[in-house]
């Protein structure tokens, strides 16, 4: 915890906008505590719903869905949860993942759940190998 402490809450957060997928956090009792890389999102969330319930941040669709993961995490049944969809932008699909990971203290009691968001369709493309970057 001191090596954070250390970083400064403008590098912390920086560093975390620079992770490359987007994700949220939600506490022990469901609030929305924080995402990143706010001005990019796949999923964009208002500055109001921090604080709020995250039943309050899904579309009604998928709210039973999302229920059922949190309840997974937070009893321990599962520690993460995948989904892949594809999500259509102008006339090309994004295929996303969708990860939800239960945040656990050294004791493993759940402290929250976080919800990451990676575009695969970039990496759909990749092929063969690339070792050295774009190095020569």
């Amino acid at each position: 915890m001191g090596a954070l402490k250390k970083m400064g809450v403008e590098f912390l957060s920086a560093t975390l906008d620079t992770f490359p997928m987007e994700f949220s956090v939600i506490d022990a009792d469901d609030k929305v505590r924080f995402w990143n890389q706010h001005d990019t999102r796949i999923f964009r969330r208002g500055h109001g719903v921090l604080g709020k319930d995250v039943r309050n941040c899904h579309p009604k669709k998928s709210l039973d869905t999302v229920i059922k993961v949190i309840e997974s995490l937070r009893s321990g049944e599962r520690d993460h949860v995948d989904f892949w969809i594809d999500l259509p932008q102008d006339d090309t699909p994004r295929k996303l993942l969708i990860r939800y990971f239960a945040i656990r203290d050294a004791d493993g009691e759940y402290l929250g759940t976080l919800e990451a968001t990676l575009n695969l369709t970039p990496l759909q493309e990749i092929t063969g190998e690339n070792r050295l970057g774009d190095f020569k």
